[in-house]
């Protein structure tokens, strides 16, 4: 089966452009893809690294549901290190992605992470953000790496997706 099932079936829709997965669980599953910043349809789309790990997103879903963004936003801040590290992220972020746009392209995306240009919008996608570059030794992403020690290991003992399908043997750990 394609990763394109597998990841359809991981987010429970069709995906709106062609995504190349960039990291995988110890099942082989995809974890975190990257997508174009321009949709197939013509609409920009600002986060470049999508989170599409079902227990992930579930793990994530916790923390922003028990006030996580908030945790961050103030963290950023509280720590000024921590601030502008954030502030870079999103630089690279939207230059990495910007980097793949037609010149003159328009519409375009905007912002950094999950298209904002400051503070912390969405967890998933800094953690996506975080796992997509994490083996690079010139690039952060804080928050993904905070949320990576919250919710890591991704330790499923069956896989999410089969053939293209959901598991129904697969179960959401705590």
């Amino acid at each position: 089966m394609s990763d394109s099932a597998d990841i359809e079936a991981q987010i429970g829709r069709p995906l709106r452009a062609p995504s190349t997965v960039l990291s995988r669980c110890h099942l082989g599953l995809p974890v975190v893809v990257e997508v174009p910043p321009i949709l197939d349809d013509g609409t920009p789309f600002p986060t470049h690294y999508w989170l599409s790990c079902p227990l992930a997103g579930t793990r994530i879903g916790r923390l922003e549901g028990t006030g996580g963004v908030k945790r961050m936003e103030a963290k950023a801040e509280a720590d000024s290190r921590f601030g502008e590290s954030l502030a870079q992220a999103h630089a690279r972020h939207a230059r990495e992605r910007d980097s793949l746009l037609e010149p003159g392209a328009s519409p375009r995306p905007t912002g950094g992470i999950g298209g904002t240009t400051r503070g912390v919008k969405c967890l998933h996608a800094h953690y996506a953000d975080h796992v997509a570059i994490r083996s690079r030794n010139d690039a952060t992403s804080p928050v993904g790496a905070v949320v990576a020690d919250w919710i890591e290991p991704l330790d499923c003992e069956v896989p999410c997706v089969i053939d293209g399908e959901p598991n129904p043997a697969w179960k959401s750990r705590p």
